[in-house]
């Protein structure tokens, strides 16, 4: 059995409020009968709970070796999971704190230049893949001509020989699906 929200805030120091209040937020959990086991919430608030100022300042006035001390006697945190199953405030701010990072990142990339829009890439290949595609099926009409003079063969079974290789080839890289996420 363990200590009721008052015992405990007591314990702790602060208000049965700032107690409720964890609970409700999932820093800390309770035992099945309502009470509290001071060393399970214990090491709860302190690997879900930010620091405050006051804390903070407290810590900085110490002395190298009082924070040694207290470094060396803290029992070690337990993982920072809720009894509920779900992430803890520690773990959901960091996660937080990393996708503002790769957002900022992005922003400034595309501040930089060094990014480029979707859609106008891709617009661009295909504009580029359909001029590329137009030279090759224009290239026989073109050379077929010289290509029939120079070997001494019909310059018409030439061209027709041409055309059909080069519409083969271009079926073949027509089936090539590019990937495109």
């Amino acid at each position: 059995m363990g200590l009721s929200i008052r015992a405990y805030a007591r314990h702790r120091g602060v208000s049965h409020v700032a107690v409720k209040k964890a609970i409700d937020t999932g820093r800390i959990s309770q035992l099945p009968d309502g009470t509290i086991d001071p060393v399970v919430a214990d090491a709860q608030w302190a690997a879900n709970t930010t620091p405050t100022r006051r804390s903070v300042t407290a810590e900085v006035r110490e002395t190298p070796q009082a924070s040694a001390k207290v470094l060396r006697d803290a029992p070690e945190p337990p993982t920072p999971a809720l009894s509920s199953g779900g992430t803890s405030l520690l773990q959901a701010r960091t996660v937080n704190e990393v996708v503002k990072a790769q957002t900022n990142k992005v922003r400034l990339a595309r501040l930089k230049g060094e990014l480029v829009d979707r859609s106008q890439a891709v617009a661009h290949v295909f504009k580029l893949a359909r001029a590329e595609r137009d030279a090759w099926l224009n290239w026989p009409a073109r050379i077929s001509s010289q290509m029939a003079a120079g070997l001494g063969v019909d310059a018409h079974v030439l061209h027709v020989a041409l055309d059909t290789a080069v519409r083969q080839q271009l079926q073949d890289l027509g089936d090539l699906q590019p990937k495109v996420d």
